[in-house]
């Protein structure tokens, strides 16, 4: 292997510029700014600073880059508790960039050392690259308290050339690929791969299959009129109000489409319905009465309590039944919606942690409604972000997805688009359209291969009335679910074990080589002799 192959391919400081620059402008690649090619650029200046470096100086290259990163993508945190929570996501986040840092500038290491291959620097080495950067979106999508999978890869591309690749191996994969490419590139570029244009098969490939592959494809089987309402009310955590405004401000945006023909189904967002409906006869008939007017089942969210335990829910109301089905949200956020290990972090920020008063319990029931026209897929907020609810919905016979939400602590910020880009994801992922309604926006009704054929805008009160396309089948990464996480990270882990163990030998052969070498000149001088 060239010795030259083994140094580092910027100096200290320059390598610092490139992580605290390759963070900001990963960032650009997200909502809102969304310049989807910046994402890529982003993570060639994470990778190219970690070329050649120990492990110790890659941690601190990693953490840059995880600050530069998450400090602007999840500012929106700042907005109502200020500093501290958003400080300390940012840098917890960032923490697990630089342990996968320091994975990723071993395998730059070791990949060289165990084979003098070209092709291995061509394949092994940015597939092994790409697996160790999924590791550690793995992490932080996992770990703790249910994890925070945030700013992965693939989030950034639900309006580019390769968002397609999700209905195949979902956003796992669309990340893998993304850093897969970038490190090919790398790779060609220092190996001086324009000498041979062979060499570019492997990148050239990888990019022609994930730009042209189609969206798996699904079944349309008809269509469902949806109505959804954008009450634009107080909802926000601190907003001042009444019991009651919530429900009212839902009830005055629903008015103008209330002589709408042929709706099948009336869908209102997270925190809709501020009192009850199971606890309230006030509120129950207001429901009664809007699912009668409708001829149609109303899908609402409010706050519910059972056996002394409070749960995010969606409710399937029926005129003259009630609710006939409920869904409890399955991923209440942690510090947001509940305080875990309460004990320990009110000792130490105590201030903050006080005000949630109130703590959700996660739910356990199915995240699927029978609206008798169609099978509806549901998630409540933050929920959208686990793959594996939105999978299990799509096994369950999902035709439909009906997405509530409530961002009004972060109006103004970034958080609602992000948040919709995902949304937007998910319809190419699972084959299916999907009604993403907010409280204050942003809502839009998106078709299965993700363009948004509805909207209302942000902050205001508004109604829509949508025909949606029902469709049937489940695509590849959907039937695949976390088999494809699980064989990155452990094809990943597994093969920079056996990058170090070959590198190893590699070096003990070397070795061995370079002492028989000098035993046989020293035999030859005592023969000479």
């Amino acid at each position: 292997m060239p010795e030259r192959d083994q140094r580092p391919l910027l100096p200290l400081w320059a390598a610092v510029l490139a992580s605290i620059a390759g963070g900001l402008v990963y960032d650009l690649g997200f909502p809102g700014a969304s310049v989807w090619p910046l994402a890529f650029v982003g993570i060639g200046l994470a990778l190219v600073s970690l070329i050649g470096r120990s492990s110790w100086a890659a941690f601190h290259l990693g953490l840059a880059f995880g600050l530069a990163f998450y400090l602007p993508q999840v500012s929106f945190t700042a907005l109502y508790l200020g500093p501290i929570p958003w400080l300390a996501l940012s840098i917890f986040q960032a923490l697990f960039v630089a342990g996968g840092a320091v994975l990723i500038t071993l395998a730059y290491r070791w990949v060289p050392r165990a084979s003098a291959s070209r092709w291995v620097r061509l394949v092994w080495l940015p597939l092994l690259v790409a697996g160790l950067w999924i590791v550690r979106e793995a992490a932080t999508g996992s770990i703790p308290y249910g994890g925070f999978p945030w700013g992965r890869a693939a989030l950034s591309q639900a309006e580019s050339p390769f968002a397609e690749v999700v209905s195949w191996i979902g956003s796992t994969g669309l990340g893998f690929v993304m850093v897969a490419l970038v490190a090919g590139l790398i790779e060609w570029i220092r190996l001086r791969g324009w000498q041979d244009l062979r060499s570019a098969i492997p990148v050239a490939a990888l990019a022609v299959v994930a730009v042209a592959i189609p969206a798996w494809p699904t079944v349309e089987v008809g269509e469902l009129r949806v109505a959804s309402v954008q009450g634009n009310g107080p909802a926000g955590y601190f907003d001042e109000r009444e019991p009651g405004d919530l429900l009212a401000a839902q009830l005055a945006a629903t008015e103008p489409i209330l002589d709408e023909p042929g709706v099948d189904v009336l869908l209102w967002p997270e925190g809709g319905s501020d009192i009850d409906p199971t606890r309230s006869e006030s509120a129950a008939s207001v429901f009664d009465s809007l699912s009668t007017e409708l001829d149609a089942p109303v899908v609402l969210n409010t706050v519910t309590t059972r056996d002394e335990q409070f749960y995010n829910t969606s409710l399937l109301w029926q005129a003259g039944e009630g609710a006939v089905d409920s869904y409890d949200k399955r991923n209440p956020v942690p510090f947001g919606e509940y305080i875990p290990d309460r004990w320990f972090y009110d000792a130490i920020a105590g201030d903050l942690t006080g005000l949630i008063q109130r703590g959700y319990s996660p739910g356990t029931n199915a995240p699927v409604f029978d609206l008798g026209d169609a099978v509806a897929g549901l998630a409540i907020c933050f929920d959208v972000i686990y793959d594996g609810l939105i999978w299990e919905g799509a096994r369950d016979g999902a035709q439909v997805y009906l997405f509530q939400t409530n961002n009004a602590d972060f109006r103004g910020t970034d958080e609602n688009e992000q948040q919709l880009s995902i949304a937007r994801l998910r319809a190419i992922e699972t084959g299916r359209s999907v009604v993403n309604i907010s409280t204050v926006g942003t809502s839009q009704v998106i078709d299965p291969t993700g363009r948004t054929i509805d909207a209302l805008p942000a902050y205001e009160p508004g109604a829509m009335v949508t025909d949606v396309e029902l469709r049937e089948g489940v695509t590849p990464a959907v039937v695949l679910g976390g088999a494809v996480p699980v064989t990155i990270v452990l094809a990943a882990i597994g093969g920079l074990i056996a990058a170090g163990v070959l590198a190893r030998r590699a070096a003990r052969g070397r070795r061995d080589a370079a002492d028989e070498a000098v035993d046989d000149d020293a035999s030859d001088e005592a023969w000479a002799d």
